[in-house]
């Protein structure tokens, strides 16, 4: 076994698995013992409309991983097969649940690509167009939903201090501020991508070599090599090919947000369905930043807060954990499950094509 597949099998260490578990379990344990409501729960009529809710709810999760399979053949050329896209997906999801959220599993993406045989030109471009599309829905819904349902309507379950975790800056400040920071992103990604990838690269080097930011020269220039090779990769790609990439992006995205709007619909819960689905675009951002695996812990945390308006009084941490068992657990169990079937897989590919 060669370093780098120590490396690739280290990452997944048992303890990388168990420590967003109890993290996120411990903080909605906390928050059902503090907030329990034994009235709440009783009101909860189980019928029909109950469970029709709750099998919805599970339809989006699995429409949303199709969706991202979709993605994920189209931008591979339909290179790898419904079998090797569903491995794949679910061991990129796996990964970014166990890494911190602005981290992300993009290195592992590639590893994982790569021994899919995808070029490794190839899996950069995916990689990064991937990210990029995922960010510019995000960019695109913002606007859209601010001009729908209002700013101050948004945010109006913050209260008059306006703070979030002590910052002073309040909740709609970070908000700002990393939509800001989203936008710039995608812009350089874009700018690079489309037109003028070397003379960013250029640019990326020259502000790299102040004094403060020397000791990152080395990966900013690779940076700009994988904005270079995806330029290439991408280029000449139909509008066709950017429209159902796009959508594939778009289904994904709505089908994880409104995934939730189920689930509280399960439990009686009222108000602006478009408000909920716009609440959670803000809660995106916070969990982004969130230095947890996969926003364990935070998520949970800040989920009851930014709905609590619009769940029954006592139910937002049963919902907060219900939405995580159908969002984030399954990732950890499944990825479990497909990582030794996928080693075997490829490595024995790889040993077989070494052989001829």
């Amino acid at each position: 076994m060669s370093q780098q597949e120590k490396k690739f099998l280290a990452f997944f260490k048992l303890k990388r698995i168990i420590w967003p578990v109890l993290l996120g379990l411990g903080v909605t344990g906390w928050m059902l013992f503090d907030g329990f409501d034994k009235e709440a729960y009783l009101k909860i009529s189980w019928g029909y409309a109950a469970f029709l809710w709750l099998f919805v709810a599970i339809l989006l999760q699995i429409l949303r991983d199709f969706a991202y399979m979709l993605r994920i053949r189209l931008l591979t050329g339909k290179k790898l097969g419904w079998k090797q896209s569903f491995q794949v997906i679910m061991l990129w999801e796996f990964a970014s649940s166990v890494t911190p959220s602005i981290v992300g599993g993009s290195a592992i993406a590639l590893y994982i690509l790569a021994k899919e045989k995808i070029p490794a030109g190839s899996s950069t471009a995916i990689v990064l167009i991937a990210s990029f599309l995922d960010e510019l829905f995000y960019l695109i819904m913002v606007p859209l939903v601010i001009f729908l349902v209002g700013f101050d309507t948004i945010f109006s379950f913050t209260g008059s201090s306006n703070q979030f975790f002590g910052l002073e800056m309040g909740l709609q400040g970070l908000f700002i501020i990393g939509y800001i920071f989203i936008f710039i992103l995608n812009c350089v990604i874009f700018y690079g991508v489309f037109f003028r990838p070397e003379n960013l690269k250029k640019l990326l080097i020259a502000i790299f070599k102040l004094r403060f930011l020397r000791k990152w020269q080395t990966q900013i220039s690779k940076v700009g090599d994988d904005l270079i090779t995806t330029s290439i990769e991408m280029r000449g790609k139909s509008i066709q090919f950017w429209l159902k990439a796009f959508f594939t992006t778009f289904l994904s995205w709505t089908a994880r947000f409104w995934m939730v709007n189920c689930l509280i619909l399960m439990v009686g819960g009222s108000g602006d369905q478009f408000l909920i689905y716009a609440r959670q675009l803000v809660m995106w951002v916070i969990m982004l930043i969130s230095p947890t695996p996969g926003g364990s812990g935070v998520a949970e945390y800040i989920f009851n807060g930014f709905l609590s308006s619009v769940i029954p009084f006592g139910l937002g941490a049963a919902i907060a954990i219900t939405w995580r068992l159908l969002s984030y657990y399954p990732y950890l169990f499944i990825g479990l499950i497909i990582l030794p079937i996928w080693l075997k897989r490829v490595f024995k590919v790889n040993s077989k094509k070494g052989k001829s």
